[in-house]
Order: C-alpha cells, then structure tokens, then sequence
C-alpha cells in the first residue's frame, strides 16, 4: 500500500525537528525538498491551519514578521 502521508503531516513532522520558530519561507524550504509543489502561499495556510489546531502559536517579531513556535500541548493534549 503507498503511503499516504498528507503535505500538511509531513511539514508539521518536519516542523517538530527544528530547533526554533520557523518563518513561511523555512516552511516553504521544507516543502521544496518533496514531491508537493508548495508556493509561499501554500506554506503560509498550512503554518495558519496549525495555529487553528493548537500545535503552533504565532508571534510577530521587532521587524513586524510573523514567525510560528511549537505550543505545550498540540491538537490531542500532549506535550
């Protein structure tokens, strides 16, 4: 059977590996290195669509950027 990873669970297991906060462009990067054609756009819902599941936060930099940071708890409650 082929595995049926979506784009949005393979960039968020992606996600959780990076060390810091990661911006749209780190998240199209990501995205760029697989099969899935990602534009910025793209990256930038994704990123959007996690924050409305709880597993990242947004938070705006000095320079008025938005990048995401990994919550304490995720969509099922852990850490």
């Amino acid at each position: 059977m082929p595995d049926q990873t979506t784009r949005r669970a393979w960039l968020l297991t992606a996600i959780q590996s990076e060390p810091g906060p990661i911006s749209t462009g780190r998240a199209e990067q990501l995205l760029a290195t697989t099969a899935w054609s990602c534009h910025r756009n793209t990256a930038r819902k994704d990123l959007r669509a996690f924050v409305r599941r709880g597993v990242l936060r947004p938070v705006k930099g000095a320079d008025g950027r938005t990048s995401y940071q990994h919550t304490t708890t995720g969509e099922d409650g852990r850490s």
